[in-house]
Protein backbone atom coordinates (compact mmCIF):
# COMPACT_ATOMS: atom_id res chain seq x y z
CA UNK A 1 0.00 0.00 0.00
CA UNK A 2 1.29 3.24 -0.96
CA UNK A 3 0.96 6.60 0.39
CA UNK A 4 0.79 9.67 -2.33
CA UNK A 5 0.15 13.53 -2.53
CA UNK A 6 -3.18 13.64 -4.28
CA UNK A 7 -1.98 16.20 -7.13
CA UNK A 8 -4.00 17.94 -8.91
CA UNK A 9 -3.75 18.76 -12.48
CA UNK A 10 -5.85 21.54 -14.34
CA UNK A 11 -4.77 19.96 -18.04
CA UNK A 12 -6.18 16.55 -16.61
CA UNK A 13 -9.53 18.22 -15.74
CA UNK A 14 -12.53 17.61 -17.79
CA UNK A 15 -13.86 20.88 -18.88
CA UNK A 16 -17.94 19.49 -18.34
CA UNK A 17 -16.65 18.98 -14.74
CA UNK A 18 -16.80 22.17 -13.60
CA UNK A 19 -20.29 23.52 -15.35
CA UNK A 20 -21.81 19.77 -13.35
CA UNK A 21 -20.07 21.13 -10.13
CA UNK A 22 -21.55 24.24 -10.28
CA UNK A 23 -25.28 22.27 -10.87
CA UNK A 24 -24.53 20.34 -7.65
CA UNK A 25 -23.77 23.20 -5.75
CA UNK A 26 -26.61 25.26 -7.12
CA UNK A 27 -28.96 22.29 -6.30
CA UNK A 28 -27.96 21.53 -2.41
CA UNK A 29 -26.20 24.60 -1.54
CA UNK A 30 -22.37 25.80 -0.94
CA UNK A 31 -22.42 24.62 1.92
CA UNK A 32 -24.22 21.33 1.70
CA UNK A 33 -21.22 17.92 1.77
CA UNK A 34 -22.47 16.40 -1.55
CA UNK A 35 -21.21 19.63 -3.70
CA UNK A 36 -17.87 19.76 -1.71
CA UNK A 37 -16.78 16.11 -2.01
CA UNK A 38 -17.95 16.10 -5.78
CA UNK A 39 -16.10 19.61 -6.53
CA UNK A 40 -13.06 18.07 -4.98
CA UNK A 41 -13.51 14.66 -6.02
CA UNK A 42 -13.21 16.24 -9.54
CA UNK A 43 -10.14 18.47 -8.14
CA UNK A 44 -8.15 15.20 -7.10
CA UNK A 45 -8.58 12.61 -9.60
CA UNK A 46 -8.89 14.86 -12.61
CA UNK A 47 -12.88 13.61 -13.52
CA UNK A 48 -15.70 13.62 -12.41
CA UNK A 49 -17.29 10.85 -10.59
CA UNK A 50 -20.42 9.29 -11.68
CA UNK A 51 -22.44 9.01 -8.62
CA UNK A 52 -22.28 10.41 -4.60
CA UNK A 53 -23.40 7.75 -1.85
CA UNK A 54 -24.01 8.93 2.14
CA UNK A 55 -24.72 7.00 4.86
CA UNK A 56 -25.99 8.76 8.67
CA UNK A 57 -24.01 8.71 12.30
CA UNK A 58 -26.63 6.85 14.86
CA UNK A 59 -27.40 7.56 17.96
CA UNK A 60 -27.88 4.84 20.43
CA UNK A 61 -31.14 5.75 22.21
CA UNK A 62 -31.00 2.98 24.88
CA UNK A 63 -28.92 -0.67 24.88
CA UNK A 64 -25.41 -0.35 25.44
CA UNK A 65 -22.70 -3.48 25.01
CA UNK A 66 -25.61 -5.21 24.42
CA UNK A 67 -25.14 -5.81 20.92
CA UNK A 68 -21.79 -8.52 21.18
CA UNK A 69 -24.21 -10.23 23.95
CA UNK A 70 -26.50 -11.02 21.36
CA UNK A 71 -29.25 -8.70 23.41
CA UNK A 72 -31.12 -5.68 21.96
CA UNK A 73 -30.63 -2.52 20.66
CA UNK A 74 -32.73 0.48 19.96
CA UNK A 75 -30.66 3.13 17.71
CA UNK A 76 -31.25 5.25 14.95
CA UNK A 77 -29.72 7.16 12.17
CA UNK A 78 -28.96 10.70 12.72
CA UNK A 79 -29.25 13.94 10.29
CA UNK A 80 -25.42 14.04 9.83
CA UNK A 81 -24.22 11.77 7.17
CA UNK A 82 -20.84 10.83 5.48
CA UNK A 83 -21.10 11.43 1.42
CA UNK A 84 -18.85 9.54 -0.91
CA UNK A 85 -18.10 10.45 -4.07
CA UNK A 86 -17.27 7.20 -6.34
CA UNK A 87 -16.08 6.36 -10.03
CA UNK A 88 -14.70 2.98 -11.21
CA UNK A 89 -11.09 2.55 -12.70
CA UNK A 90 -10.57 0.26 -16.07
CA UNK A 91 -7.71 -0.75 -13.87
CA UNK A 92 -7.29 -3.26 -10.14
CA UNK A 93 -6.30 -0.14 -8.58
CA UNK A 94 -8.15 0.85 -5.80
CA UNK A 95 -7.22 5.22 -4.69
CA UNK A 96 -9.32 6.53 -1.44
CA UNK A 97 -8.87 10.05 -0.16
CA UNK A 98 -10.98 11.83 2.43
CA UNK A 99 -10.96 14.85 4.34
CA UNK A 100 -9.01 13.75 7.17
CA UNK A 101 -6.15 14.03 5.64
CA UNK A 102 -4.04 14.86 3.02
CA UNK A 103 -2.74 11.22 1.71
CA UNK A 104 -3.99 9.81 -1.05
CA UNK A 105 -4.03 5.91 -0.31
CA UNK A 106 -3.23 3.36 -3.35
CA UNK A 107 -3.94 -0.66 -3.03
CA UNK A 108 -4.39 -3.00 -5.64
CA UNK A 109 -7.03 -5.36 -5.47
CA UNK A 110 -4.61 -8.17 -5.68
CA UNK A 111 -2.99 -7.47 -2.57
CA UNK A 112 -5.64 -6.77 -0.80
CA UNK A 113 -5.85 -7.99 2.82
CA UNK A 114 -6.58 -7.04 6.70
CA UNK A 115 -2.53 -7.51 7.24
CA UNK A 116 -2.04 -4.67 4.69
CA UNK A 117 -4.35 -2.14 5.79
CA UNK A 118 -3.74 0.31 8.86
CA UNK A 119 -4.58 3.81 10.12
CA UNK A 120 -7.90 5.55 8.51
CA UNK A 121 -8.07 3.55 5.23
CA UNK A 122 -8.52 0.31 7.42
CA UNK A 123 -12.24 1.72 7.60
CA UNK A 124 -12.86 1.69 3.46
CA UNK A 125 -10.24 -0.83 2.23
CA UNK A 126 -11.37 -3.30 4.74
CA UNK A 127 -15.25 -3.02 4.02
CA UNK A 128 -14.17 -3.80 0.17
CA UNK A 129 -11.57 -7.06 1.31
CA UNK A 130 -15.15 -8.34 4.02
CA UNK A 131 -17.51 -8.07 1.01
CA UNK A 132 -14.92 -10.37 -0.43
CA UNK A 133 -15.21 -12.95 2.56
CA UNK A 134 -19.06 -12.28 2.43
CA UNK A 135 -19.33 -13.87 -1.19
CA UNK A 136 -18.34 -10.65 -3.97
CA UNK A 137 -16.04 -12.05 -6.71
CA UNK A 138 -13.40 -9.78 -5.80
CA UNK A 139 -10.89 -11.23 -9.26
CA UNK A 140 -14.50 -9.81 -11.46
CA UNK A 141 -14.28 -6.29 -10.33
CA UNK A 142 -12.57 -2.98 -11.56
CA UNK A 143 -10.72 -0.71 -8.95
CA UNK A 144 -12.84 2.33 -7.72
CA UNK A 145 -11.47 6.11 -7.19
CA UNK A 146 -13.36 7.13 -3.50
CA UNK A 147 -12.92 10.63 -1.75
CA UNK A 148 -15.29 11.28 1.05
CA UNK A 149 -15.89 13.96 4.14
CA UNK A 150 -18.14 13.81 6.69
CA UNK A 151 -19.95 15.98 9.51
CA UNK A 152 -20.13 12.99 11.79
CA UNK A 153 -17.68 13.84 14.83
CA UNK A 154 -15.18 11.42 14.87
CA UNK A 155 -14.29 9.42 18.35
CA UNK A 156 -17.83 11.24 20.16
CA UNK A 157 -20.06 8.44 20.15
CA UNK A 158 -22.18 8.76 17.40
CA UNK A 159 -20.35 6.16 14.88
CA UNK A 160 -18.41 8.31 12.47
CA UNK A 161 -16.74 4.71 11.80
CA UNK A 162 -20.15 2.96 10.65
CA UNK A 163 -21.01 5.55 8.32
CA UNK A 164 -18.09 5.03 6.07
CA UNK A 165 -18.31 1.68 6.22
CA UNK A 166 -22.00 2.17 5.27
CA UNK A 167 -21.19 4.54 2.40
CA UNK A 168 -18.62 2.60 0.94
CA UNK A 169 -20.46 -0.49 1.07
CA UNK A 170 -23.81 0.42 -0.26
CA UNK A 171 -21.35 2.04 -3.30
CA UNK A 172 -19.61 -0.95 -4.14
CA UNK A 173 -22.88 -3.15 -3.82
CA UNK A 174 -24.49 -1.13 -6.52
CA UNK A 175 -21.76 -0.03 -9.12
CA UNK A 176 -19.98 -3.91 -8.68
CA UNK A 177 -23.50 -5.60 -9.19
CA UNK A 178 -23.11 -7.51 -6.09
CA UNK A 179 -26.77 -7.90 -4.95
CA UNK A 180 -26.07 -8.14 -1.64
CA UNK A 181 -28.80 -7.34 1.04
CA UNK A 182 -28.87 -4.61 3.72
CA UNK A 183 -28.00 -7.40 6.40
CA UNK A 184 -25.51 -8.90 4.73
CA UNK A 185 -23.86 -5.37 4.02
CA UNK A 186 -24.22 -4.61 7.71
CA UNK A 187 -22.14 -7.66 8.67
CA UNK A 188 -19.63 -6.67 5.97
CA UNK A 189 -19.01 -3.73 7.83
CA UNK A 190 -18.67 -5.70 10.82
CA UNK A 191 -16.27 -7.78 10.05
CA UNK A 192 -14.12 -4.79 8.41
CA UNK A 193 -14.23 -2.90 11.78
CA UNK A 194 -13.25 -6.11 13.66
CA UNK A 195 -11.21 -7.67 11.25
CA UNK A 196 -8.96 -4.97 9.23
CA UNK A 197 -9.83 -2.06 11.97
CA UNK A 198 -9.24 -4.38 14.69
CA UNK A 199 -12.09 -3.03 17.11
CA UNK A 200 -13.86 -5.77 18.46
CA UNK A 201 -17.63 -4.02 18.30
CA UNK A 202 -21.19 -5.28 17.42
CA UNK A 203 -23.20 -5.47 14.26
CA UNK A 204 -25.69 -2.37 16.45
CA UNK A 205 -23.56 0.50 14.52
CA UNK A 206 -24.03 -0.65 10.82
CA UNK A 207 -27.66 -2.03 11.25
CA UNK A 208 -28.58 1.63 12.54
CA UNK A 209 -26.62 2.93 9.52
CA UNK A 210 -28.21 0.71 7.05
CA UNK A 211 -32.19 0.93 8.22
CA UNK A 212 -32.73 4.08 9.60
CA UNK A 213 -35.37 6.09 8.51
CA UNK A 214 -37.04 9.57 9.12
CA UNK A 215 -38.05 9.94 12.71
CA UNK A 216 -37.73 6.32 13.81
CA UNK A 217 -35.88 4.31 15.94
CA UNK A 218 -34.25 0.70 14.57
CA UNK A 219 -34.98 -1.99 16.85
CA UNK A 220 -32.61 -4.94 16.61
CA UNK A 221 -32.54 -8.39 17.95
CA UNK A 222 -29.07 -9.03 18.54
CA UNK A 223 -28.87 -12.80 18.26
CA UNK A 224 -31.98 -12.90 15.12
CA UNK A 225 -30.74 -9.87 13.23
CA UNK A 226 -34.42 -9.22 13.19
CA UNK A 227 -35.30 -5.66 13.00
CA UNK A 228 -38.64 -3.67 13.74
CA UNK A 229 -38.97 0.23 13.14
CA UNK A 230 -40.10 2.14 15.90
CA UNK A 231 -41.49 5.28 15.61
CA UNK A 232 -40.39 7.82 17.70
CA UNK A 233 -42.28 10.88 17.84
CA UNK A 234 -40.17 13.33 19.63
CA UNK A 235 -40.99 16.58 17.72
CA UNK A 236 -44.63 15.69 18.03
CA UNK A 237 -44.35 15.48 21.88
CA UNK A 238 -42.81 18.68 22.25
CA UNK A 239 -38.68 17.14 22.70
CA UNK A 240 -35.74 17.28 21.40
CA UNK A 241 -32.98 15.15 21.30
CA UNK A 242 -30.08 16.87 22.23
CA UNK A 243 -26.57 15.72 21.71
CA UNK A 244 -23.65 16.56 23.88
CA UNK A 245 -20.76 15.98 22.39
CA UNK A 246 -17.40 16.41 25.55
CA UNK A 247 -15.14 16.22 23.05
CA UNK A 248 -12.95 13.39 24.82
CA UNK A 249 -11.90 11.08 22.27
CA UNK A 250 -12.16 7.42 22.33
CA UNK A 251 -11.36 4.65 20.62
CA UNK A 252 -13.05 1.04 20.48
CA UNK A 253 -9.75 -0.70 18.84
CA UNK A 254 -7.41 -0.12 22.05
CA UNK A 255 -8.74 -0.10 25.77
CA UNK A 256 -11.27 -0.79 28.15
CA UNK A 257 -14.15 -2.02 25.09
CA UNK A 258 -12.26 -4.70 24.64
CA UNK A 259 -12.14 -5.46 28.26
CA UNK A 260 -15.82 -4.73 28.80
CA UNK A 261 -16.05 -7.50 25.98
CA UNK A 262 -14.02 -10.25 27.65
CA UNK A 263 -15.39 -9.73 31.08
CA UNK A 264 -18.76 -10.76 29.43
CA UNK A 265 -17.90 -13.22 28.02
CA UNK A 266 -16.41 -14.98 30.75
CA UNK A 267 -19.49 -14.04 32.99
CA UNK A 268 -21.38 -15.91 30.18
CA UNK A 269 -18.76 -19.19 30.29
CA UNK A 270 -19.38 -19.19 34.56
CA UNK A 271 -22.85 -18.97 34.29
CA UNK A 272 -22.70 -21.88 31.46
CA UNK A 273 -24.57 -19.91 28.62
CA UNK A 274 -23.07 -19.40 25.57
CA UNK A 275 -24.53 -15.49 25.43
CA UNK A 276 -25.28 -13.35 28.19
CA UNK A 277 -28.51 -12.78 26.13
CA UNK A 278 -29.91 -15.97 28.26
CA UNK A 279 -29.50 -14.63 31.75
CA UNK A 280 -32.53 -12.90 32.85
CA UNK A 281 -33.15 -9.99 35.82
CA UNK A 282 -34.20 -13.30 37.34
CA UNK A 283 -31.15 -14.98 37.33
CA UNK A 284 -29.54 -12.42 38.74
CA UNK A 285 -29.19 -13.65 42.55
CA UNK A 286 -28.28 -17.23 41.13
CA UNK A 287 -25.04 -14.65 39.05
CA UNK A 288 -24.43 -12.99 42.03
CA UNK A 289 -22.92 -16.11 43.98
CA UNK A 290 -21.32 -17.47 41.24
CA UNK A 291 -18.69 -14.50 40.21
CA UNK A 292 -17.00 -12.42 41.44
CA UNK A 293 -17.80 -8.81 41.76
CA UNK A 294 -16.56 -6.98 38.79
CA UNK A 295 -17.82 -9.87 36.56
CA UNK A 296 -21.23 -9.92 38.20
CA UNK A 297 -21.52 -5.88 37.59
CA UNK A 298 -20.84 -6.29 34.29
CA UNK A 299 -23.24 -8.78 33.72
CA UNK A 300 -25.93 -7.43 35.53
CA UNK A 301 -25.44 -4.11 33.42
CA UNK A 302 -25.90 -6.14 30.10
CA UNK A 303 -29.26 -8.14 31.34
CA UNK A 304 -30.59 -4.72 32.79
CA UNK A 305 -29.76 -3.08 29.72
CA UNK A 306 -31.65 -5.92 27.69
CA UNK A 307 -34.63 -5.25 29.83
CA UNK A 308 -34.60 -1.32 29.58
CA UNK A 309 -34.46 -1.88 26.05
CA UNK A 310 -37.81 -4.35 26.14
CA UNK A 311 -39.16 -1.51 28.89
CA UNK A 312 -38.71 1.87 26.00
CA UNK A 313 -39.71 0.23 23.02
CA UNK A 314 -42.97 -0.82 25.33
CA UNK A 315 -42.54 2.48 26.29
CA UNK A 316 -42.77 4.46 23.00
CA UNK A 317 -45.75 2.12 21.60
CA UNK A 318 -47.81 2.45 24.29
CA UNK A 319 -47.34 5.75 25.96
CA UNK A 320 -44.69 8.10 24.20
CA UNK A 321 -41.36 9.27 24.56
CA UNK A 322 -43.02 11.76 27.71
CA UNK A 323 -43.01 8.05 29.47
CA UNK A 324 -38.70 6.72 28.53
CA UNK A 325 -37.05 9.51 31.07
CA UNK A 326 -36.62 7.25 34.25
CA UNK A 327 -35.34 4.40 31.80
CA UNK A 328 -32.59 6.91 30.13
CA UNK A 329 -31.30 7.89 33.51
CA UNK A 330 -31.24 4.41 34.90
CA UNK A 331 -29.30 3.20 31.61
CA UNK A 332 -26.56 5.93 32.64
CA UNK A 333 -26.24 4.67 36.00
CA UNK A 334 -25.78 1.28 35.03
CA UNK A 335 -23.10 2.29 32.61
CA UNK A 336 -21.40 4.56 35.07
CA UNK A 337 -21.60 1.98 38.05
CA UNK A 338 -21.82 -1.70 37.48
CA UNK A 339 -20.16 -1.29 33.45
CA UNK A 340 -17.70 1.87 34.56
CA UNK A 341 -17.45 2.95 31.25
CA UNK A 342 -18.51 7.12 31.83
CA UNK A 343 -15.75 9.48 32.27
CA UNK A 344 -15.96 12.89 34.42
CA UNK A 345 -16.87 14.74 31.22
CA UNK A 346 -19.93 12.55 30.88
CA UNK A 347 -21.23 12.37 34.08
CA UNK A 348 -21.43 16.18 33.97
CA UNK A 349 -23.54 16.56 30.99
CA UNK A 350 -25.96 13.86 31.96
CA UNK A 351 -26.17 15.71 35.18
CA UNK A 352 -26.45 18.98 34.43
CA UNK A 353 -29.18 18.11 31.63
CA UNK A 354 -30.74 16.33 33.72
CA UNK A 355 -31.27 19.21 36.75
CA UNK A 356 -32.33 22.01 33.84
CA UNK A 357 -35.14 20.15 32.22
CA UNK A 358 -34.22 17.74 30.35
CA UNK A 359 -36.85 14.48 31.17
CA UNK A 360 -33.80 11.70 30.78
CA UNK A 361 -29.99 11.47 29.89
CA UNK A 362 -27.73 9.13 29.63
CA UNK A 363 -24.13 8.42 27.67
CA UNK A 364 -24.11 7.21 24.50
CA UNK A 365 -21.75 4.73 22.74
CA UNK A 366 -18.67 2.57 23.85
CA UNK A 367 -17.95 5.26 26.20
CA UNK A 368 -14.60 5.97 27.89
CA UNK A 369 -15.54 10.08 26.13
CA UNK A 370 -17.84 10.75 23.55
CA UNK A 371 -21.21 11.84 23.57
CA UNK A 372 -24.24 12.24 25.78
CA UNK A 373 -27.92 12.50 25.11
CA UNK A 374 -30.59 14.15 26.41
CA UNK A 375 -34.17 14.48 26.15
CA UNK A 376 -35.57 17.85 26.29
CA UNK A 377 -38.44 19.67 26.34
CA UNK A 378 -38.13 22.54 23.25
CA UNK A 379 -38.50 25.46 26.22
CA UNK A 380 -35.81 23.89 27.54
CA UNK A 381 -33.14 23.49 25.01
CA UNK A 382 -31.49 26.80 25.83
CA UNK A 383 -31.95 26.24 29.32
CA UNK A 384 -29.51 23.30 28.80
CA UNK A 385 -27.12 24.55 26.94
CA UNK A 386 -26.47 27.70 28.84
CA UNK A 387 -26.12 25.39 31.80
CA UNK A 388 -23.95 22.72 30.05
CA UNK A 389 -21.23 25.89 28.99
CA UNK A 390 -21.29 27.24 32.34
CA UNK A 391 -20.48 23.69 34.02
CA UNK A 392 -17.95 22.90 31.82
CA UNK A 393 -16.12 26.24 31.97
CA UNK A 394 -16.36 25.81 35.82
CA UNK A 395 -15.25 22.72 35.84
CA UNK A 396 -12.22 23.40 33.45
CA UNK A 397 -13.38 21.31 31.12
CA UNK A 398 -13.69 22.84 27.07
CA UNK A 399 -16.81 23.63 25.80
CA UNK A 400 -18.90 20.64 24.61
CA UNK A 401 -20.29 20.45 20.95
CA UNK A 402 -24.32 20.71 21.65
CA UNK A 403 -26.42 20.04 18.70
CA UNK A 404 -29.55 18.85 18.20
CA UNK A 405 -30.18 15.83 15.88
CA UNK A 406 -33.26 14.09 14.50
CA UNK A 407 -33.97 10.32 13.23
CA UNK A 408 -32.98 10.37 9.49
CA UNK A 409 -32.77 7.72 6.49
CA UNK A 410 -29.89 4.75 6.18
CA UNK A 411 -27.44 4.87 3.30
CA UNK A 412 -28.27 5.35 0.15
CA UNK A 413 -27.71 6.76 -3.48
CA UNK A 414 -27.52 11.04 -3.26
Amino acid sequence: MNDVSPATSADNTDPAAEVHTAHVVAEHGPGDLRGDVWRRFTELFGREPTSLYSAPGRVNLIGEHTDYNDGFVLPFAINRRTVLAVRLREDRMLRVCSDFTDELVELDLDQLNPENLNGWSAYPLGVVWALGEFGADLTAVNGVEIYLESDVPVGAGLSSSAALESAVAVALNEIWHLGFDRMTLARAGQLAENRAVGAPTGIMDQVATLFGEPDSAVFLDCRSLETQVVNLGFAEAGLALVVINTGVRHSHATGGYAERRQSCELGARLLGVTSLREITVSDLPRARDALDDVTFRRVRHVVTENQRVLDTVRALREHGPQAIGELLDASHWSMRNDFEISVDELDLAVETAQMNGAIGARMTGGGFGGAAIALVPFAAISRVQVALDGAFAEHGYAQPDIFVVGAATGAHRD
